[in-house]
């Protein structure tokens, strides 16, 4: 989820992402489009027709998926073991009617949208912690943003209401006549926003979008004492308890996932909205991340769950400061990789360097060893192949991120049959699980280690000097600094790559 450390950071984030490429710009090839994509069409018309292939399972732990949705409704994995809606475990798997995938975030009472962050439910468990300090801060910090957010929208409602138009063109909102020196800064920024957006309604969409994300935050996020598991009804602390949740995976909040899921696979031959990077992919949906920070007995159970009903490939699209019980984590990583799993993590969009702090869950093991074998973690990269390569928000790291994938402006499903434009690591993560699917899918014998290290060594390097992300100064440092492999997933070189293999 996007985050904002001030309202000026957040105008310049929609300017940013106003000068976004048509949809789709993904699949593009840098030297033959001049965008920096993924050639994802390249590899399709050289190096796929005809080919044989062998189906692979995604497991998406996220907020849920619509596999309803008409872009994803082919591609949404079915428990052939389980009859649907009869209240029955029939593949005596634990879990009832499962037929698309397992909610750990609900029960018959319903379903979890909001928790707390990891940070709260800390300082609630331990009163005492220094860290009490650290949320205070934080929840000063966002009430001063909400504060600051809602005082240029009053502004600018005055504006539109003396105008008479909700909606102006640049020209005329830029004919107006301002009566305050408020009124003159906000006309200001508006018209260097509308340089680049269409309209001054898209503006107000955005910061109300906003205000409500920083309110959501106050009221659940950093509020120690909302609870909800009373939702759930499973006992928080029992980290070893494995049955619990219902079968909706589709929960009225499930956009993050659902635009995810299109990312990866969504239908490329029905002639409706996207096309998916993989091909012969099945999606299976895991509901464990609310918005707020997920538990991690959640996404050991997830994991769990995926690996055990067949999954290949997980999409982890998630992350958080702190992990209290980390080692129930490890232990399902682990357990992944004796299965042939490959693990796939998104960055984290703080616009900050992972080698020096954490973003929760990590391949490094609590006591020693680490999974990097079936692990990539990912950074996200914007179109232009200029200073401004890396998104401004990523995460990066020389040792703790192994490459970037586009992560601006992509756009993927939502709910209802819908299409969006989101950005983020969340979106990164996704076009890399793509890339390895379709490694899986057209050469099935390779390990999930070798799908890994072939990714690594076919990336698009970046051989030119790129904007730190998170700096305020300018500063230039080489990609290198930004990630272990100096580059971009790129499919068709992983697909050519992988023909080398044996």
């Amino acid at each position: 989820m996007k985050k904002f450390n001030s309202l000026i950071a957040f105008l310049l984030f929609l300017v940013f992402n106003a000068t976004a490429q048509q949809p789709g710009w993904l699949h593009k090839d840098l030297k033959t489009d001049s965008i920096f994509g993924i050639s994802t069409e390249k590899a399709y018309t050289e190096l796929l027709k005809g080919k044989k292939f062998k189906q692979v399972i995604v497991g998406v732990i996220d907020a849920g998926m619509d596999y309803k949705h008409n872009d994803l409704k082919n591609i949404a994995w079915i428990n052939k073991k389980e009859k649907a809606g009869n209240g029955i475990d029939d593949d005596k798997n634990g879990y009832v009617d499962d037929i698309h995938g397992w909610n750990f975030l609900g029960s018959a009472k319903g379903s979890v949208t909001y928790d707390n962050l990891e940070l709260a439910r800390i300082v609630k468990d331990n009163p005492g912690s220094p860290l009490k300090d650290t949320l205070e801060q934080k929840i000063a910090k966002s009430t001063q943003l909400r504060d600051n957010m809602m005082g240029f929208k009053t502004v600018l409602d005055g504006i539109l209401k003396s105008m008479g138009n909700s909606a102006p063109d640049s020209a005329a909102f830029a004919n107006y006549k301002p009566k305050t020196m408020p009124e003159q800064q906000v006309q200001k920024i508006v018209l260097q926003i509308l340089k680049e957006m269409p309209g001054v309604a898209d503006i107000v969409k955005g910061i109300n979008g906003d205000i409500k994300h920083v309110e959501d935050e106050l009221k659940y996020n950093y509020n120690k004492d909302y609870n909800s598991r009373d939702t759930v009804g499973d006992n928080p602390k029992n980290i070893d308890q494995k049955f619990y949740g219902n079968a909706t995976v589709d929960a009225y909040d499930c956009d993050h996932g659902t635009h995810v899921a299109g990312i990866i696979a969504a239908d490329r031959v029905n002639d409706l909205g996207i096309m998916g990077i993989a091909d012969h992919t099945l999606i299976m949906p895991v509901r464990a991340v609310p918005t707020g920070d997920e538990r991690d007995k959640d996404i050991a159970n997830a994991i769990y769950y995926a690996v055990n009903n067949g999954a290949k490939v997980l999409n982890m699209s998630f992350g958080k400061g702190y992990s209290p019980n980390k080692d129930a984590v490890d232990k399902a990583v682990k357990y992944a990789i004796s299965k042939d799993v490959l693990i796939v993590h998104a960055a984290g969009n703080e616009g900050s360097n992972n080698d020096l702090g954490h973003n929760f869950p990590t391949a490094v093991y609590l006591n020693g060893g680490d999974a990097k074998s079936n692990w990539i973690e990912v950074g996200a990269s914007s179109f232009k192949d200029t200073k401004a390569l890396p998104a401004s928000f990523s995460n990066y790291g020389a040792k703790m991120v192994d490459l970037f994938a586009p992560g601006v402006a992509i756009n993927s499903t939502t709910p209802g049959s819908k299409y969006e434009n989101h950005d983020g690591t969340s979106m990164a993560s996704p076009v890399v699980v793509g890339v390895a699917s379709l490694v899986r899918e057209y050469y099935p014998k390779l390990t999930a280690a070798q799908v890994k290290e072939i990714l690594m060594k076919s990336v698009t390097k970046v051989t030119h000097d790129v904007l730190l992300p998170g700096s305020t100064d300018g500063k230039l440092v080489p990609f290198s600094d930004l990630c272990v492999s100096g580059g971009i997933v790129n499919a068709y070189n992983a697909l050519k790559l992988a023909a080398t293999y044996k």
